[in-house]
């Protein structure tokens, strides 16, 4: 049976940008149920500024609280910068994700750097994980489109991703950031970089702005990608890209995947609980559709397939 793994980044891009911050103690909830629902890859903060992204404060205490649970799990933690790197290691962390843009503009509104000054900054920080013990992914952010500079040049992203790859980037993460890229986009962009540097190497991360996201995933695999984004309950938005909305959810990309036959090892009808969860803590109507269409199966007497 063919195989993809989905990393859930509900604990921290889902919840980011929520106008309810959750407690350390509640996402730790979260983080638990994902892992009980059989999710074994999640992004569990980040360590940024309280004052930038107030919601991701205290991530020190909560990648202690989750310790325990890294036999089952693998836990990753974004980074803006060396500062960030440095407390995220001294917190636990042993996969890091570090946002690099296409462009400069989104860059600057990111992170307040230009694209070569954050490329001189992840030559450091891959220069100090080596030495740590440390995985860096790295994630190519806006690589179809900008709010700020319009649609993307595919071959800004391929040379950026050679680049990466060249610097000795462990992984890449290729991010329709605003949800605006289409089926044929996505699946030429992804493979010609699954054939350039191999489908182990490479992630996706989609947002469903314009309700094209399970076919954006669905793309994505046919260009031969393995590796998913999602979050639980549809959660999300970059606080600093206008209009993007809310990730891919991770039960309706489960749903169609295991309806597919293609093994996700998560327990749908779990994880469907968790995000039911998720939505009673930040006090918002989760989104995607299985969870509709199961209870609608449920009232039937129907199974879950």
């Amino acid at each position: 049976m063919a195989m993809v793994t989905i990393t859930d980044v509900g604990p921290r891009d889902g919840l980011q940008n929520q106008a309810k911050h959750l407690s350390v103690a509640e996402r730790v909830e979260l983080i638990q149920g994902l892992v009980d629902a059989g999710v074994n890859s999640i992004e569990a903060g980040a360590f940024v500024s309280p004052k930038a992204v107030p919601a991701m404060a205290g991530a020190d205490e909560l990648f202690a609280q989750i310790q325990p649970l890294q036999s089952r799990c693998q836990f990753q933690a974004l980074i803006p910068n060396v500062r960030g790197y440095q407390a995220a290691v001294a917190a636990g962390a042993k996969k890091i994700l570090f946002v690099l843009c296409a462009n400069d503009t989104m860059n600057m509104k990111n992170v307040r750097m230009t694209r070569q000054q954050s490329v001189e900054q992840l030559k450091e920080l891959l220069a100090m994980a080596k030495a740590d013990g440390v995985k860096i992914l790295t994630c190519i952010a806006v690589a179809w489109r900008c709010p700020f500079e319009g649609k993307t040049d595919p071959e800004q992203v391929i040379a950026l991703a050679q680049l990466l790859t060249e610097m000795g980037a462990d992984d890449l993460v290729i991010a329709d950031t605003i949800g605006a890229a289409n089926p044929m986009e996505v699946e030429s962009l992804m493979s010609r970089l699954v054939k350039a540097h191999g489908a182990d190497k490479i992630a996706v991360h989609f947002h469903d702005t314009r309700a094209m996201g399970l076919a954006n995933a669905y793309a994505a695999y046919q260009a031969g990608v393995r590796r998913f984004d999602a979050s639980v309950g549809g959660l999300g938005g970059c606080p600093f890209a206008p209009g993007a909305t809310g990730n891919v959810t991770t039960e309706d990309l489960v749903m169609m995947f295991e309806q597919m036959g293609v093994d996700t090892g998560i327990d749908l009808e779990k994880l469907m609980a968790v995000g039911r969860r998720a939505g009673e803590l930040t006090e918002t109507q989760t989104g995607g559709r299985a969870r509709d269409w199961r209870e609608l199966q449920v009232s039937r007497g129907q199974s879950l397939r």
